[in-house]
């Protein structure tokens, strides 16, 4: 009889966590980026009080009988279906149009993305955070950075010179190139060398971040790397928008926008949350009624035994 009530304890656990997910959802319902979680139960442990058997001369065979112990959360995952497209004023934000993620990190770090080795530049990668959220814009310094300030990492020029050719065997920080005071590229660091000053800057649907100099000429500052995460449901959440690598993702692997099913750019504009409140208010009741139901389980099993004890007054 005790084992009802273990039983809707289970399930209450189960069905506040699943509330908990829920909550976090709606909650959600208006934040960039954010990918939806959703809670799967599955069933708790057996006892079993009698094992199969098998049958003889004289007498047929016999199934077990099993006393199960409620049920628990099996899995909470993300839904990674995209968001719709949010227009903005700012010319600098985009949006992903497929399964693709930005790369984004601390200064400093450089992956040679041309190897004949996958796994290698994929552990390489977990030195950066992935995010689904393009609000980008260039700090004092030049580097291209996220809300946050995080480092937008792609693919730029050969050598800092925007003469050259775009290095898309290199993934490192996206920066504006470094002038002297006679116009010509330097190395960034260089004495009285300034960032190239560039006026409408603007993302191509190939990612190529192209802005005007003052003579009014188009110039490419870089272009944005897009990441491939064959299993993204073992991306693990960190604060704000962003993911971390972890082990079961598959090869995590830098591409150009529009290769590697990784999707292309859409401009002036952010994607929105992908949480569809008609269905997470349904879940919601769907949930109370199962929570109420378990605490039902509860109080008539006490009662049950309160039965038990009174048996003899």
């Amino acid at each position: 009889m005790v084992k009802s009530m273990f039983s809707g304890i289970a399930g209450l656990r189960a069905h506040q966590q699943k509330m908990d997910v829920i909550g976090n959802n709606i909650a959600n319902v208006n934040t960039y980026g954010y990918k939806a979680g959703r809670v799967t139960f599955k069933e708790s442990i057996y006892q079993t009080t009698s094992s199969s058997s098998e049958g003889n001369d004289v007498f047929g065979g016999s199934n077990p009988s099993q006393v199960g112990y409620g049920s628990e959360v099996g899995t909470i995952d993300l839904m990674f279906s995209s968001g719709a497209y949010a227009p903005t004023d700012s010319s600098m934000d985009c949006m992903i149009d497929g399964e693709g993620f930005f790369i984004v990190g601390n200064k400093g770090i450089t992956i040679k993305t041309d190897g004949d080795d996958p796994a290698a530049i994929s552990q390489e990668m977990t030195k950066l955070s992935l995010s689904r959220v393009g609000n980008f814009a260039f700090d004092g310094e030049g580097y291209l950075c996220d809300g946050s300030g995080n480092i937008v990492y792609g693919y730029v020029h050969k050598d800092g010179n925007m003469e050259n050719d775009l290095d898309t065997t290199t993934l490192q920080a996206i920066r504006v190139a470094y002038v002297d005071e006679n116009g010509d590229y330097v190395a960034a660091g260089t004495a009285d060398a300034t960032p190239l000053k560039l006026n409408s800057i603007s993302i191509s649907k190939t990612g190529e971040i192209i802005g005007s100099d003052s003579d009014g000429e188009s110039v490419t500052v870089g272009m944005l790397a897009l990441a491939n995460v064959p299993n993204a449901n073992a991306l693990e959440k960190s604060q704000g928008p962003y993911y971390t690598i972890r082990e079961n993702t598959g090869y995590v692997l830098p591409y150009e926008p529009g290769k590697g099913t990784t999707g292309s750019i859409l401009s002036n504009g952010l994607e929105m949350s992908n949480v569809d409140l008609a269905k997470e208010f349904s879940e919601m009741i769907t949930t109370q009624r199962g929570f109420q139901a378990n605490t039902r389980i509860i109080s008539v099993t006490d009662e049950m035994l309160e039965e038990l004890v009174n048996i003899k007054r």
